[in-house]
């Protein structure tokens, strides 16, 4: 049989949404993170618990007139894509954050009414981000993501994609929500609390998922992670897979593993 061609990985964007809770529990610090348990039937991650994203659509090509804060040049030199990439890359992030959560990176003033309608009809692809913020009279935010990460998804999956790790906090005034058809659940989460369900096999994550959160479970508040976000040098991230017993793990460049959930090779 001839060896199935390896899939070149398609360019993505996700977002670690945080925000502090004003009242955590007594040995819980308060930053938390926004999770989404996908659907089980989806393609790709399927039934697993992520951050909030998706791939580049051709409709993610930013408008100058419409785009306040860092150039595309600026988070090309940071994440290590050409620039045009990279503005498509934080294009998708704030589109992919709008449709699955209902947080516009937005701005120029207060946000106008009826922006459930605008969500709606990006959804249904019935209009782009850039029609939803000029009709809206808004700028996409750049200035209000920060740089985290760069995954690549291994060799072997039929499905690969190379993903850029925003972070951003929730803006004031704006609340998340699960009203998305490509998640069962979505919900605020501690870190530590996440892992906790992870280590008792009560909640599946892909490594680059396990990995982010053990990062961020170590920072007090999301001043902290957005701080450590502006000290991050960024080089792609692609684990190895190897099995380890029964089960696969993820070898990242540190030479730690982590269980390898949803990247099991595609068989010849």
């Amino acid at each position: 049989m001839v060896p199935s061609a390896t899939a070149v990985p398609r360019p993505a964007a996700t977002v670690l949404l945080v925000r502090d809770h004003p009242d955590p529990p007594p040995g819980r610090a308060p930053l938390q993170v926004f999770l989404q348990r996908r659907v089980t039937a989806m393609a790709f991650a399927g039934g697993m618990t992520v951050f909030p994203g998706g791939g580049v659509d051709a409709t993610d090509r930013p408008d100058g007139e419409r785009w306040s804060g860092p150039a595309p040049q600026w988070w090309a030199e940071r994440l290590g894509y050409p620039a045009d990439l990279a503005g498509a890359l934080v294009h998708a992030a704030v589109r992919e954050t709008f449709e699955e959560c209902g947080v516009l990176l937005a701005g120029t003033g207060a946000l106008p009414d009826g922006l459930d309608r605008h969500r709606r009809d990006l959804v249904d692809r019935r209009r782009t981000l850039t029609d939803v913020l000029a009709e809206a009279g808004l700028v996409l935010r750049a200035d209000l993501l920060s740089p985290w990460a760069r995954w690549i998804t291994p060799e072997g999956p039929p499905r690969r994609y190379d993903t850029a790790f925003f972070v951003a906090l929730v803006p004031e005034g704006q609340a998340a929500d699960a009203h998305t058809t490509e998640a069962v659940e979505a919900t605020w989460w501690y870190p530590a609390e996440a892992l906790e369900h992870w280590e008792r096999g009560e909640m599946q994550l892909m490594a680059p998922t396990s990995r982010t959160l053990q990062e961020i479970a170590e920072l007090p508040d999301s001043a902290a992670v957005l701080a450590a976000a502006q000290e991050r040098e960024i080089r792609p991230i692609t684990p190895r897979v190897r099995e380890d017993g029964d089960a696969l793990v993820a070898v990242l460049p540190d030479d730690s593993t982590v269980p390898a959930t949803g990247l099991r090779p595609r068989r010849p």
